[in-house]
């Protein structure tokens, strides 16, 4: 396949945004694995003269790229040009509209390359929104048909985990209310996708008083401070005061039994089955803003440092590292 370079913005236009654009079509030339691409010339409209170039282009054009590429019989059109920058003239916009148009007259196909400077975002795509061709730039690209068959796995598997919470509350109700009367469900203000506070249920696994004592237990947090875990924690159901019995409270929380009622939260849209967890307010209002990031996905019932084996992480780091981990390669499966 026979594709032009063409980098075509203003003759007024500095040489190093030359250079850059010359670049550009190079790396399309050399990474276009999917194409046989065969494209070393390029007509340039920037001033540069026949015979000069760079990056392994030679300039065959100075002005008329239209009339080169008709001569040559050019299948496509690689566009490496600056139409939208600002403080770019209208004569050179109007030039490059034309060579657009005459292309699309004669039937070929023109790939234009964005400005895309910031590597911030790890995906990019251009959609079409109320009329209007936008760059999407986002930390991962997923399409309408995997958020929907995400969406519903949620709602299968949200059901079905309800009839197990209606079962298991059979058994775990009288076992709370006997260890420590009052209230068999815990209920607590979490935040969701991109700062959504919403309110996550839980069986209770602790004494009813247990958030007034988490101020006293500072001191004995295992991490480091972004969240909050101890292995002798005294506020969990029969652990006793130095919290090393391991009572019924142990026994729900080793087999996540407490998660269950979540399901819950899952059919309402708050949490997915998979995801990141949602960390409580307090934790949020602490978090940099490197870490927020972790949240720009639903949370879910379990994560990836949960499902590999690593649930006894105590290094915030590296629970962001595998949630991000989690968020650029996940897929419909988990």
């Amino acid at each position: 396949m026979s594709v032009a370079a063409v980098m075509y913005t203003d003759e007024d236009v500095a040489s190093d945004r030359d250079e850059t654009a010359y670049e550009k079509m190079a790396a399309v030339r050399d990474e276009a694995s999917d194409r046989d691409v065969d494209a070393s010339e390029a007509a340039d409209a920037t001033g540069s003269q026949p015979g000069s170039g760079s990056a392994g282009y030679e300039v065959v054009s100075s002005a008329d790229a239209q009339e080169y590429i008709q001569r040559e019989w050019i299948d496509e059109v690689v566009y490496a040009g600056d139409k939208s920058r600002p403080g770019e003239s209208d004569a050179g916009n109007e030039r490059a509209e034309l060579l657009i148009s005459e292309c699309a007259v004669m039937g070929i196909t023109v790939h234009r390359i964005l400005d895309m400077r910031s590597d911030s975002f790890t995906a990019k795509t251009v959609e079409r929104l109320g009329g209007t061709y936008v760059l999407t730039e986002s930390i991962r690209s997923v399409s309408g048909y995997q958020l929907a068959e995400k969406k519903l796995m949620d709602i299968i598997g949200g059901v079905i985990g309800l009839v197990f919470t209606a079962l298991l509350t059979l058994f775990l109700a009288p076992a709370i209310f006997i260890s420590d009367p009052g209230p068999v469900f815990y209920s607590q203000e979490r935040v969701g996708k991109n700062g959504r506070v919403f309110r996550i249920y839980k069986f209770r696994s602790m004494y009813k008083d247990a958030e007034k004592h988490r101020a006293e237990l500072e001191e004995d947090n295992e991490t480091d401070g972004m969240m909050f875990k101890m292995e002798n924690d005294p506020r969990v159901l029969g652990s006793g005061p130095d919290g090393k019995r391991h009572g019924l409270g142990y026994f729900i929380r080793r087999h996540s039994l407490d998660e269950f009622p979540q399901f819950l939260n899952v059919l309402k849209g708050d949490m997915s089955l998979v995801g990141t967890r949602p960390p409580t307010v307090d934790e949020w209002n602490r978090y940099e803003l490197r870490h927020r990031a972790r949240l720009a996905i639903k949370p879910g019932l379990t994560g990836l440092w949960q499902t590999e084996g690593r649930s006894d992480i105590k290094d915030f780091d590296e629970v962001i590292a595998l949630d991000m981990k989690y968020i650029n390669e996940w897929t419909i499966a988990g």
